[in-house]
């Protein structure tokens, strides 16, 4: 019997995540850089504000700083002075005036609420106010965002464009951040050829090396790229050396099925220790992981949307851990109904790429990007999810309710 026929002698998708996570801690290494050159990276220890947010009582409006009990109905306060952004209030303010002032100014000393521009009649003699002002109107207290001492970002946050600027504004210049990591990587196989170089009789282009390298460079790691390994013990022992005895991890696309090149786990036995596993998804049954000598293993299958979804589903959560970013989730699921008919075997989970829309009626709907060979790469640049189809369910008529998973950033256009 096939071993795609039983589910016995493969590993589930979430047994191979969880074996592989638990065998991961993150790096322990940290450096200190300016906050300009942090982008993407994970922060080593948390952040806490080294000030008020905002660091003075200021106005939320443009308008007129007042004492509350000097507004009445009928009161015709005199503009005492101006506060702008920048340029506060000095001056005396004498009883029974106002101050005009301006969004972002610091708050005169006394004013207990600013009255919005609006509902202010400018008259020759002064300023008529047409509604009574609450406590604390309209103004911004120091603090009321972020308190001195604060936690803003914990140990594990990855900085972007949603956290540089909120610590800029704090006026924090350097962070400390967990050092990137360094990926070797490297294909197998005397079919592949250099993507430019002409093709020979039978041989393909390297892709899969070339789309890890992108993926890689989107997850900031460090790529020491290798290129093609031949089919020659001596050449892949020679790589596999040279990656350990640089990198965290080494990965490497083709070879990883047993039987089909002998050579390659003689060499990873005597390097380490690896686990050769069958996983229960389609694509990418065959996937390897493992320790070696210093580095992390992780064997890629050689197909091209195998190789890409393995690295997906299982390298990315493991190079998340392995970086300390501490705030990795499962990627999103959604059910929703399928516009397609899908063709699926039971017996492992499959991840059919597909196109998430939504109808007329402002529903979502998805339907198959077309054929789902192994080798149709093309399926990820018109798709943008994945439709998952449960291991033991056949296949699926349109209208039918299926499982599917949006690309996260790593696989978005």
């Amino acid at each position: 019997m096939d071993c795609c026929s039983t589910s016995s002698s493969l590993l589930t998708l979430s047994q191979a995540l969880d074996k592989l996570l638990s065998q991961v801690e993150p790096v322990g290494q940290t450096e200190q850089i300016d906050l300009i050159q942090a982008a993407d990276r994970i922060t080593a220890q948390a952040i806490t504000s080294p000030l008020n947010v905002p660091p003075f009582d200021n106005s939320a409006m443009d308008g007129y700083a007042v004492r509350r009990s000097e507004v009445t109905e009928s009161a015709v306060l005199p503009v005492a002075g101006k506060a702008f952004a920048g340029q506060p209030f000095h001056g005396e303010w004498p009883a029974g005036s106002c101050i005009r002032i301006m969004t972002g100014a610091p708050i005169p000393a006394g004013t207990d609420a600013v009255i919005m521009q609006e509902l202010a009649e400018v008259q020759e003699n002064g300023v008529r106010f047409t509604s009574m002002p609450k406590p604390g109107e309209n103004i911004r207290l120091a603090g009321e965002d972020i308190r001195h001492g604060a936690e803003v970002l914990p140990a594990g946050s990855k900085l972007g464009v949603a956290q540089l600027p909120l610590l800029a504004s704090l006026g924090v210049d350097q962070v400390t951040v967990y050092r990137r990591l360094k990926v070797a990587l490297f294909s197998t196989g005397d079919e592949l050829q250099a993507i430019g170089q002409p093709l020979q009789e039978g041989q393909i282009y390297d892709t899969n090396r070339f789309a890890v390298r992108l993926m890689l460079e989107k997850l900031d790691c460090e790529v020491i790229d290798l290129g093609i390994i031949r089919d020659d013990e001596a050449a892949i022992r020679e790589a596999f050396a040279k990656a350990d005895a640089q990198a965290d991890v080494v990965i490497t696309s083709g070879g990883v099925s047993v039987g089909e090149a002998d050579y390659t786990k003689q060499i990873l036995d005597e390097m380490g220790k690896i686990s050769f596993w069958k996983l229960a998804i389609k694509p990418g049954k065959p996937f390897a992981f493992g320790q070696l000598s210093h580095s992390l293993f992780c064997g890629l299958p050689g197909n091209p949307v195998s190789a890409a979804l393995t690295f997906y589903q299982l390298v990315q959560p493991l190079l998340m851990k392995l970086s300390g970013y501490s705030q990795w989730q499962k990627p999103r699921q959604i059910k929703v109904k399928t516009t397609s008919s899908l063709k699926k075997t039971p017996g492992r989970m499959d991840f059919q790429r597909g196109i998430l829309s939504s109808n007329a009626q402002g529903e979502l709907e998805v339907k198959t990007t077309g054929h789902q060979g192994s080798h149709v790469f093309s399926s990820f640049s018109q798709g943008n999810c994945f439709i998952v189809l449960e291991q033991e369910r056949g296949s699926v008529a349109a209208g039918e309710w299926v499982t599917v998973e949006p690309f996260n950033p790593l696989l978005e256009s």
